[in-house]
């Protein structure tokens, strides 16, 4: 009832207004065409006593004029008439004209002078409104000539309480019918919107209750059919799924263990989750690296097992593992198993330095670096592609298993797996964005980069627009058809998904849980920073690459600084920067710049013990960097082109106590998803550094209701849900697969077998 109050009101409001300026408008043009209508017949009365007047004038002695007048002035509606000389005295009235005007104050409006006040001015006719004491006067003027000479002119007044009447019929005529016609209009609309909605009501129940076969009305068909993808992905989720809530390793465990039934996974990934690594003293130590992959992959082996086949690049690899490369992790927990992959100086320079990430890297990212693409670093790609695809089929024990593929390492390998094992059911994810057309067209290697991710069972991304980049890049390259209606590429008869899959982290992260409280992380970080109490942090965090933005960061600092100096002294920023790919000359150029700019900045404003910025070249343990996190008022992703960018969502997910301000660059992932973060264009300093500045002023109840929702949809939309989804849609295409015995699958299984 309240809701049907509401309408009324707004109703009525919305009617008062459109009337009143239907009103307005009516009122006003009637108006003006009256006294134009008054005007004319003004000019054609004088024009026909013409004759009479200036015989008058004439002959001053006789009454002419005054009957001319006399006979002017009893015509209806005209109130009086005189006529007034070239000296502007009064030469004969009627009776009844308004004494109120006389002959000199309307003669200026009917004679004008030559500029200067010299003689030869011109004399014209004048019409007007005036408000006299009796009420509203049309008044005309207008010069009588006799011949090329003026003797004078004629003021005409007419009574307007005419118009005014009519104009009070006018309106409530216009009010009567637009209040009629906007009421019904709205009434109609109602009764369509009703009817409409009922319809579409009938459909989605016919659609739910199910065992009607009938199609949809023709309207309805992609609505329903949108519903009925809905329905059948939350069904699926929940398909026979006791544990409820959100999604968690234990959710993710019960959900594998009813589609792959207690078989293992098997990940293929360039970085292992743990490495060991001998230090100065001989002893050797676990590290985890700087990966954003290895941070949402990592929980996922642990909640569901496996073996992840990944390049033993610690110098302690070799101690740790066995004969086969294999070393059982985490230490202590010993939940899944690493298959090393061991690989040369001269391939590690090839596959991973030289084609992945001075080719790849900077062709899928917008950040201004030229690719390199060399023959040789493609060989080196080849054979490592192939090293791996023999390290995974060693792994797998059934002529069917899931294969997930992970990022721009390993282009090739689908393919490859797929020639080795037919039946696989394999998933790439590409965690890096995927370029236009266009830009992909400048690999020399393009076609069989393509062809290599086509062996994928399923192709997934962050976003849908990098699978329509992908799809537009196969219709250009290769002969393949698109269909674009379920987002899939078939080619020799079978089809490819291509899906988007948002990664996310683990939430409640293990890393937050095992910090100390945000208050006891702030105190320990401003100790070892040398901050005092009332200093204001942020954070940074992230690999030395060109793509994160880490010299944009510092000028929009230092930008912040220019324009408020109320944070001069206060607010620093520490970067917690893990050097990366140092054997690339870039990364090397950029390593140098930063600590250029850095060390710039610092002498700018520096005073006594005080920088604005705190550049920690040093690989960072994650305890570590979530200390980091706690104790910081911002966190700034400046990121200049990023697949996702999982430091935003860690930093989310570090602040339990619901405070601190999230800074995104546009041009990630992430703020798609995150978006009560403050979201910036990272080459914009004026907004950039507005942003730092709203985020180190925001209140703590604006704080808090930004970060809870952040929080919220982290717990709703976590990594075990991104592998969940993938992970399931893996497995119905394996299940109809094993039904169907076949091996090569037409499109119909992809537009089939995934809800």
């Amino acid at each position: 009832m309240s809701s049907i109050v509401r309408f009324l009101v707004v109703l009525v409001l919305a009617l008062a207004i459109l009337v009143s300026a239907v009103s307005y408008i009516v009122q006003g043009t009637i108006r003006r065409w009256f006294e134009r209508d008054v005007a004319l017949r003004a000019e054609a009365v004088v024009s026909g006593a013409h004759d009479g007047i200036v015989s008058g004038w004439r002959n001053p002695d006789s009454e002419e004029m005054d009957r001319v007048l006399s006979r002017i002035a009893r015509q209806e509606r005209v109130l009086g008439i005189a006529a007034c000389d070239c000296e502007l005295r009064l030469a004969a009235s009627s009776a009844d004209f308004p004494a109120d005007i006389d002959c000199r104050s309307i003669g200026p409006l009917v004679y004008t002078t030559d500029q200067g006040g010299e003689p030869g001015g011109h004399w014209h006719s004048y019409a007007g409104v005036r408000d006299l004491g009796s009420g509203r006067v049309h008044l005309s003027a207008i010069p009588v000539r006799d011949g090329a000479m003026t003797l004078g002119f004629v003021m005409l007044a007419h009574d307007l309480s005419y118009i005014q009447r009519r104009e009070g019929v006018m309106r409530w005529f216009t009010v009567v019918s637009f209040g009629f016609l906007a009421v019904a209009a709205s009434l109609l609309t109602l009764a369509v919107a009703r009817m409409s909605w009922r319809g579409w009501t009938m459909e989605v129940r016919r659609f739910l209750r199910g065992g009607n076969t009938m199609p949809a009305r023709r309207e309805f068909q992609p609505i329903v059919r949108d519903l009925r993808d809905l329905v059948a992905r939350i069904a699926a989720e929940a398909d026979g799924d006791t544990v409820a809530g959100h999604w968690t390793a234990e959710r993710l465990r019960h959900t594998l263990r009813k589609h792959l039934h207690g078989e293992k996974l098997v990940i293929v990934a360039n970085r292992e989750p743990y490495i060991h690594q001998r230090a100065d003293d001989g002893a050797i130590q676990v590290q985890h690296p700087a990966s954003g992959l290895v941070t949402a992959l990592e929980p996922v082996m642990r909640a569901c097992s496996g073996v992840w086949v990944a390049h033993g690049s610690g110098n302690a690899d070799r101690e740790m593992a066995d004969a086969r490369g294999r070393v059982r992790v985490p230490p202590g927990e010993e939940s899944y198993t690493i298959h090393r992959v061991w690989l040369t100086p001269e391939e590690e320079n090839g596959y991973y330095y030289g084609f992945a990430n001075e080719g790849l890297w900077p062709l899928c990212h917008v950040a201004h670096t030229r690719p390199t693409f060399r023959s040789d670093d493609w060989t080196c790609y080849q054979s490592v592609n192939r090293r791996f695809t023999e390290a995974v089929c060693a792994e797998v024990d059934v002529d069917d298993p899931i294969v997930l593929v992970q990022d721009y390492h390993f282009a090739l390998a689908p393919r490859m797996i797929r020639e080795r094992l037919p039946r696989a059911t394999i998933l790439t994810f590409w965690h890096i964005p995927w370029m236009n057309a266009e830009r992909f067209g400048i690999c020399p290697w393009r076609t069989e980069v393509l062809h290599g991710l086509l062996g994928s069972s399923i192709v997934g991304f962050h976003t849908q627009q990098h699978c329509n980049n992908f799809l537009e890049a196969v219709d250009r390259y290769l002969e393949a058809r698109i269909d674009r209606e379920h987002h899939a590429v078939v080619q020799g008869g079978r089809g490819t998904l291509v899906r988007p899959y948002p990664i996310s982290i683990e939430h409640p992260s293990r890393w937050a849980l095992l910090s100390p409280p945000p208050a006891e992380c702030r105190e320990s970080v401003f100790a070892e920073l040398g901050l005092g109490a009332d200093a204001l942090l942020g954070v940074g965090v992230d690999r030395l690459d060109y793509t994160k933005g880490i010299e944009e960061r510092m000028l929009a600092v230092e930008r912040l600084l220019e324009r408020f100096p109320r944070f001069l002294g206060r607010f620093a920023l520490v970067q917690l920067a893990a050097p990366s790919r140092t054997m690339i000359e870039r990364y090397r150029e950029l390593n140098e710049s930063v600590e250029r700019l850095a060390a710039r900045i610092n002498h700018r404003f520096a005073n006594g013990a005080y920088r604005p910025i705190i550049l920690l070249r040093r690989h960072h343990e994650p305890l570590t960097v979530f200390r980091y996190y706690r104790a910081a008022d911002l966190c700034y992703v400046s990121s200049l082109h990023d697949g996702m960018n999982l430091v935003a969502k860690e930093f989310v997910s570090a602040r339990d106590d619901e405070r601190g301000v999230l800074v995104l660059s546009s041009f990630t992932g992430a703020a798609r998803e995150l978006t009560e973060a403050l979201i910036v264009n990272p080459y914009d300093m004026e907004q950039a550094s507005s942003a730092l500045g709203d985020a180190l002023a925001m209140p703590a109840e604006e704080q808090q209701e930004r970060m809870r929702s952040m929080r919220l949809y982290l717990s709703e939309f976590n990594v075990y849900r991104w592998a969940g989804r993938m992970l399931v849609d893996a497995a119905h295409l394996r299940r109809h697969g094993r039904l169907t015995g076949r091996l090569v699958e037409p499109v119909r299984i992809v537009e089939e077998s995934l809800p």
